[in-house]
């Protein structure tokens, strides 16, 4: 019997939500015995090799690229989760979206103190994403099936909500793993 198969990719995030599913310490041992990895910078495949049961989502989307990838997750994989603040709610990277785009490129590229004065210019290549109005929570662009909160969530709260889905039990995600001080 083949095992079940689980995506991750980090769209405008830091990663934290990888380094805490790394966290599971020990127990990430066990995860390899039930599941497979398939298009994750855990195993460093780059694209899907085969349908999906699984894909955790981190980070939310703040250009054309992250859209992309996140179509392509939903597109790819039966259950698709949105794992910590950035993906669930924008997270940090939102706090860019009271700002005005253009004001805030102008700050990062002509106005900061580290750019000479007038030396600076705003990137424009067609090789970069196009950077969108405003940082997208992952649910404000495709269907999400599941969230787990947390900046990051814990590693506990992460092997719960995996162990589940792959298992095919209800997620039992209790108040202490989903509560932060």
């Amino acid at each position: 019997m083949s095992k079940p198969v689980i995506a991750t990719t980090s769209l405008a995030g830091c990663f934290g939500c990888h380094m805490s599913l790394l966290d599971i310490d020990e127990r990430i041992l066990k995860l390899v015995d039930l599941v497979e990895f398939n298009k994750s910078p855990i195993d460093d495949i780059k694209r899907f090799t085969k349908p999906v049961d699984v894909g955790l989502i981190e980070g939310g989307c703040c250009n054309s690229e992250n859209v992309a990838v996140l179509r392509s997750f939903r597109k790819n994989c039966k259950v698709l989760v949105s794992v910590g603040e950035c993906a669930v709610m924008g997270g940090l990277p939102a706090l860019r979206n009271s700002i005005p785009l253009k004001e805030c490129l102008e700050e990062a590229y002509l106005n900061s103190p580290t750019v000479d004065p007038g030396s600076g210019i705003i990137p424009n290549d067609e090789d970069l994403p196009i950077i969108l109005d405003k940082v997208y929570p992952c649910h404000e662009v495709v269907k999400i099936d599941y969230f787990l909160p947390g900046c990051p969530p814990s590693a506990d709260l992460i092997w719960e909500a995996v162990t589940a889905l792959v298992e095919g039990r209800p997620l039992n995600l209790t108040y202490d793993m989903i509560k932060f001080d």
